[in-house]
């Protein structure tokens, strides 16, 4: 791999595209210049995507935020509450027995567990991020967290 400068990754892009559940968009960073932008899935110019394919060195695909890892954070979130009303709606809710809905929608009447289970979201998808970034010999500047 040829000479990397330094290059400016703004952290806030990069959350949101780690956060992205939308699998009808890809994420890509440009290590060169360090812009992320996103591509619909079906973005329909083979000549991009061979750019981007034969470019993989600079163009580097951002991994979303998958179920799978939304799942563990919910359960690890619940596993932790002291409000056993909440921890209940929440297990059921999780488990997908009735009563359905979503856990923002159910967090929205708990402002104080809402904002302890953003806060527990962002730490993961910020170690996501700081692997990933490692992997790909990227290091965000520490002024950035």
């Amino acid at each position: 791999m040829g000479f990397m400068r330094d290059v400016e990754i703004l952290w806030d892009d990069l959350l949101e595209a780690f956060d992205n559940p939308d699998i009808e968009e890809f994420f890509f960073l440009d290590r060169e210049t360090g812009e992320i932008f996103a591509i619909p899935t079906d973005y329909d110019d083979d000549e991009f995507w061979e750019e981007i394919e034969a470019q993989n060195e600079r163009f580097l695909r951002i991994p979303g935020f998958d179920y799978e890892q939304e799942r563990l954070l919910i359960y690890e979130f619940i596993k932790n509450l002291e409000n056993d009303g909440l921890k209940e709606v929440l297990e059921r809710a999780y488990e997908g027995k009735k009563p359905f809905g979503r856990l923002d929608e159910i967090l929205s009447f708990y402002p104080e567990e809402f904002d302890r289970y953003l806060t527990l979201k962002e730490t993961l998808i910020s170690d996501r991020i700081q692997r990933w970034l490692e992997e790909h010999d990227l290091f965000a500047a520490a002024d950035d967290f």
